[in-house]
């Protein structure tokens, strides 16, 4: 009995020393000839102390929106699962501090110090657009029921540095007041069409050169609606941060005279909020102080 033990203990040794040999092996071969096609990867590291924005596009969606029936002139579905895929990447990417949206685009910055993925703008880049996308799928049925998704959806991604805080300001402001424009004239174009009984065409000749005041006027002198009471969501966009905000919940306890009683617990923890607001101004960048960084190096 004690020989058979002997036995089986060298078996094992030599299997160990076997493990360790194949080990060694795999490493060397880490290490071959065919190595030197490393360096043909290009460097692409992110300049130092700027803001690294990755702004994501959705690839043909025209043709997706209307082949899926999104409402006009907005599906605040469509809007909301936008909105529920940057809080995604924003969650899995903590380095963001702010994510502008509108339409079928989202810009993500990220704060001038990260260090994430050693600030090599391909990994970023596709790290987003993959985060995005596949939430897009994953929350799809949560805001469109039933409504078959009938193929995946596609988002182009690039990668954009801002070395100052006004520049990522004027950024986040081309942004916004691109999506007042678009809105406004979506909001009259479309009005021409379902209450004025235009064709798409009669629509586009209609508003071909005017002004924005000359879009107000027809909204306003031919169909009563005032563009001011429109939603901020679709005039201002959807702005997305981090807040530290107080959750509330209730716990059960056991205590000697009384037994088991109810206690409301209070926490704080940072949290990706939602907010549909003026960005070019001052006010909401004197609310939320923290979003930009020092410009000291």
């Amino acid at each position: 009995m004690l020989r058979l033990l002997s036995v089986n203990f060298r078996g094992l040794t030599e299997h160990k020393t076997l493990l360790s040999l194949n080990f060694s092996t795999s490493s060397v071969m880490a290490k071959s000839k065919f190595e030197y096609v490393r360096n043909f990867e290009l460097d692409d590291t992110c300049l130092r102390n700027c803001y690294i924005v990755v702004r994501l596009d959705g690839r043909n969606f025209h043709k997706f929106s209307e082949q899926h029936n999104f409402m006009k002139p907005s599906d605040n579905r469509a809007l909301g699962l936008m909105s529920r895929s940057a809080r995604s990447v924003m969650e899995e990417l903590e380095d963001i501090t702010i994510a502008y949206g509108q339409s079928d685009e989202f810009s993500f910055v990220f704060k001038r110090s990260t260090t994430w993925f050693k600030r090599r703008a391909s990994k970023l880049m596709t790290h987003v657009t993959s985060q995005f996308s596949s939430s897009f799928v994953y929350y799809w049925k949560e805001y469109f029921g039933e409504q078959p998704l009938l193929y995946p959806p596609s988002f182009d991604g690039r990668v954009v540095l801002y070395p100052s805080n006004r520049n990522l300001r004027d950024y986040l402001s081309w942004r916004q007041a691109d999506c007042h424009i678009n809105n406004l004239y979506n909001t009259t174009f479309w009005t021409l069409v379902q209450k004025g009984g235009l064709t798409t065409t009669q629509a586009e000749e209609r508003l071909s050169g005017t002004q924005a005041a000359d879009k107000n006027e027809i909204l306003f002198s031919e169909f009563n609606i005032n563009y001011n009471n429109e939603s901020p969501l679709h005039k201002k966009g959807m702005t997305l941060i981090w807040e530290k905000v107080n959750e509330t919940t209730t716990k059960l306890t056991k205590r000697p005279d009384k037994g088991e009683t109810e206690i409301n617990v209070t926490r704080t923890r940072k949290k990706v909020t939602s907010h549909s607001c003026d960005i070019i101004g001052d006010q909401f960048w004197e609310e939320h102080p923290d979003i930009l960084e020092s410009e000291q190096c």
